[in-house]
């Protein structure tokens, strides 16, 4: 049995790379988390309008997951901050609480999380396959996208859905802004070109180079990475150059300074209105439990991909991330989890530790003090051009292909993922994908591949029927039912159960209602070569059934019955 002290070692894991912290190492993590905050900082405003909220939201949310991860995180690459789905998540709740029930999300859904953690409890997540996932990935970056188009076009009003967002569009279309327009959509060009130069760039030595061309290599890798914040500094420049009166919609005032240290709100207050803390529990509903399940779900997957073949600890992973949202929450966070686009950042930048993200999280804090001022001058759209290229990335083309040529039939909850996410809520639109998807794993469980062989001996026929695979209770029906239909006078049915490695009490009684019917039919029933426990398990149902049960050879048994 593991020591305390051993325990305390696994769960505390900066204890294990700490010691052995090297200059070297800290000028490795510091490139990574520099280039990381170029990425994070401008991501974290444009989220923050994602959700509904203000801007320095979203720089609340950036800081507190570095540090908290840095002391539980068991992996050097994942960056812990806000993401574009979670945001979408707490979105409709901001607009009818205010700001303070994100702080509440993110706190509940630390809470939730770390104890799935404690109770190890991380498997719930792989009732989400890749049909459901990708579902309701590309729901969500089509709805994200989607709002942004107002802001875009400089359309004014709020759209919080799919189908809002693009009736609103096309209701006002002649309220289009032509300056909205030219920065959003020029904004949008750039950041393409600019993604799409980065496979000419590395920030890699490469030996078949010269020297010009590995420092014009770093320059425009470091240039691609930097692309949102680019956009979001050139368009706050030429906004700000305008003074008071730009050509195009601003973000507007910009909370400036750290945020309140203080515990989250329980009873939040939003334009006068107070609400308890049940009411909005109440409201949540089953977001209380999609929101840290999706959280767990990108954090874990995340570090799988870039745990290059080394075992993930996914229960020390769940903590790092509770522990993280509790924290946050203290410091007016919303809800936070691992970003895949950070952390492939991270990872291509030569990170070393978790301490990269502690250099991240320092930047962040460092934009909040002397930045914020400047915030309010960003544009809406070149905010909402950052977010729809988000967004169109995140969109999960390749699965359309991947299941039309591997398996068709998983096109069915794929689809009714992504539609149901689309046009219900992105809440019940996962759980009706969980479902329609469980249903096809029981249909599969219901219908068992059954071989069945047939003999012919002086005594009449033998039918011998293997099941290949564990039977539960919806195959007993089935397997009855196949056995019956193997006609034959004074046939001889053996029910081979070699690959049965555990059967349940309904199919134990189907199989003595099965012996009962074959022997009124004067044939001849055997189970052969069942496991001891399976065994058990149907004598415990019916003892008659023990007379049928033989373990010797079955070539034997058909040649005693010449």
């Amino acid at each position: 049995m593991p020591s305390s002290k051993h325990i305390f070692l696994k769960r505390l894991p900066i204890t294990t790379w700490l010691p052995q912290y090297k200059t070297s190492t800290f000028f490795h993590d510091l490139l990574a988390g520099f280039t990381v905050s170029l990425t994070e900082i401008p991501q974290a405003i444009a989220y923050a309008v994602v959700a509904g909220l203000s801007p320095e939201y979203g720089l609340y949310s950036a800081f507190m997951g570095g540090f908290i991860y840095a002391l539980f995180g068991s992996s050097k690459d994942i960056n812990i901050g806000p993401t574009s789905i979670l945001c979408l998540l707490v979105q409709p709740y901001v607009g009818k609480f205010g700001p303070d029930v994100a702080v509440l999300a993110c706190f509940l859904s630390g809470v939730i999380i770390f104890l799935l953690g404690l109770l190890h409890l991380g498997f719930v997540i792989e009732f989400f396959s890749y049909p459901v996932i990708a579902g309701f990935t590309c729901a969500a970056s089509l709805q994200i996208g989607s709002t942004q188009i107002k802001s875009l076009f400089g359309i004014p009003g709020k759209a919080d859905g799919f189908l809002d967002a693009w009736e609103a569009v096309f209701d006002n279309l002649d309220e289009i802004k032509l300056w909205d327009t030219v920065l959003g959509l020029v904004s949008i060009l750039v950041l393409v070109i600019l993604k799409e130069v980065q496979k000419f760039g590395t920030l890699k030595y490469k030996s078949e180079w010269s020297k010009n061309r590995n420092v014009l290599g770093i320059v425009i890798f470091m240039v691609s990475l930097a692309r949102n914040a680019i956009i979001v500094i050139i368009g706050t420049v030429i906004s700000y150059n305008f003074g008071q009166n730009p050509p195009f919609k601003i973000t507007g005032e910009v909370k400036a300074g750290f945020p309140p240290l203080e515990p989250p709100p329980f009873d939040p207050t939003f334009n006068g209105t107070s609400y308890n803390f049940s009411t909005i529990a109440q409201h949540f509903g089953t977001t209380l439990i999609s929101l840290p399940l999706v959280a767990i779900l990108e954090a874990v997957s995340i570090g799988k991909a870039f745990s290059k073949g080394k075992a993930l600890d996914a229960t020390q992973e769940m903590l790092a991330l509770g522990l993280a949202n509790i924290a946050g929450s203290f410091v007016r966070s919303m809800p936070i989890t691992g970003s895949f686009t950070r952390t492939a950042v991270n990872n291509s930048a030569g990170v070393k530790t978790p301490f990269g993200g502690v250099i991240t999280s320092i930047l962040a804090l460092l934009a909040i003090a002397f930045l914020t001022p400047t915030f309010s001058y960003v544009p809406k759209a070149s905010l909402a051009s950052v977010i729809i290229c988000a967004m169109f990335y995140l969109f999960d083309f390749d699965a359309f292909v991947v299941l039309w040529k591997s398996k068709k039939l998983d096109l069915v909850p794929f689809l009714t993922t992504l539609l149901c996410c689309l046009f219900i809520s992105l809440e019940y639109g996962i759980l009706i994908g969980i479902g329609v998807n469980l249903l096809f794993v029981l249909y599969g469980s219901a219908r068992p591949k059954l071989i069945i062989t047939e003999e012919k001996n002086t005594r009449g026929e033998i039918f011998v029927i293997t099941p290949k695979d564990t039977l539960y209770f919806p195959a007993a029906e089935y397997l009855r039912d196949m056995i019956l239909a193997c006609e034959g006078e004074n046939a001889t049915m053996v029910v081979n159960g070699k690959e049965i490695r555990n059967i349940d009490v309904t199919v134990a009684k189907s199989l003595a209602v099965l012996v009962r019917e074959l022997v009124e039919k004067n044939q001849n029933p055997i189970l052969h070569n069942f496991k001891p426990s399976v065994i058990q398990t149907c004598i415990r149902v019916d003892k008659n059934l023990q007379k049928y049960f033989v373990e010797s050879d079955l070539s034997e048994i058909l040649k005693n019955m010449q």
